[in-house]
């Protein structure tokens, strides 16, 4: 073992955020302050959170939602770069990824309240139009307007951003080797102090119970995973994913039991597991490629899972089996 990694220690920090929690695997140097470091990781997470919860009325992002068409709100930097990427995936993904489905995210049950059949027939007929063409983003100014009803949801980006905010605070403070996640989203920062890639664990689609389907070793990118078996509603007998069809305004109907990604920013990650899942395998295959993305698609056949596998990450030579 190396001397470079001797000299270093490990520690794990964690924390409550976004209705989940962070953690981080960090190996520094002797003298660093592990309770300085989470004072700073907490303060980041909290800021994403103030700015971009949809469950918080006062946050950044509920303010901007309230704002009437046609009027100028000023927003933070972040909030700012999660619209502009977010709009951008959205482009790209010719709409399978959506972050104005905001109406539809309430209607269902996957705020802070209870699905409402009145919202939910709203939601199904909402004549919509891509956030893309709604919001207009004047970088250089800090503001944001609409140019039409418009409500926002970032709950299929945001946790990413989260994480890339960890990691950027990790390296703040002068950690090379860590590895830094929210709920499913993880990004390593380096590799391991000795040089050996960080392993990540992919979850089984399991309803029931937390077990591993495979096993992915990282370093230096990230990795987020879109699922149907942690977050979900039952409405009239029947349980809900919270990944929306923006087609329909609505839960997607038939899916993937789950989506992983790999990309540089877990930001990116997270928003194309998304986009991936409600694209499904074919169409999402010429796209991945063209993006240079790793997906790993798993679906339930019978008792059991049937993985697709896109992508240098998830070739036969790699971890994941």
């Amino acid at each position: 073992m190396s001397k470079m990694s001797t000299d270093h220690l490990r520690h794990v920090l964690n924390g409550a955020t976004m209705g989940t929690r962070w953690s981080a695997i960090l190996h520094a140097a002797p003298g660093f302050d592990p309770a300085f470091a989470h004072v700073c990781l907490s303060r980041a997470v909290g800021e994403v959170d103030r700015q971009m919860s949809a469950w918080d009325r006062d946050s950044d992002l509920m303010r901007l939602n309230r704002a009437p068409a046609g009027d100028w709100v000023a927003v933070p930097d972040h909030l700012l770069k999660v619209l502009e990427a977010g709009l951008e995936i959205g482009r790209i993904s010719c709409g399978a990824f959506e972050i104005g489905m905001g109406d539809a995210v309430t209607a269902w049950g996957f705020c802070a309240d209870e699905a409402d059949p009145d919202k939910i027939r709203s939601a199904l007929k909402a004549d919509r139009r891509p956030a893309h063409e709604v919001l207009e983003i004047d970088r250089a100014a800090g503001r944001v307007r609409k140019h039409g009803p418009l409500a926002l949801d970032l709950g299929g980006i945001a946790k990413g951003y989260g994480v890339d905010r960890l990691t950027e605070t990790a390296r703040s403070l002068n950690v090379a080797h860590g590895l830094l996640s929210i709920d499913g989203e993880v990004r390593a920062l380096g590799a391991r102090p000795d040089g050996r890639p960080w392993a990540t664990a992919i979850e089984q689609p399991d309803y029931e119970r937390r077990s591993t389907h495979s096993v992915l070793t990282i370093r230096d990118t990230a990795v987020a995973t879109s699922g149907d078996y942690r977050h979900w509603v039952e409405v009239g007998g029947k349980r809900l994913s919270h990944t929306m069809d923006p087609a329909r305004g609505a839960p997607l109907v038939r899916h993937a039991a789950s989506v992983t990604v790999t990309a540089p920013t877990c930001m990116a990650a997270d928003a194309w597991a998304t986009a991936f899942m409600v694209m499904g395998p074919e169409e999402a295959r010429p796209l991945a490629n063209r993006l240079g993305l790793s997906v790993l698609f798993l679906d339930r056949e019978g008792q059991g899972v049937q993985p697709l596998k896109l992508g240098a990450d998830f070739a036969p030579h790699a971890s994941a089996t």
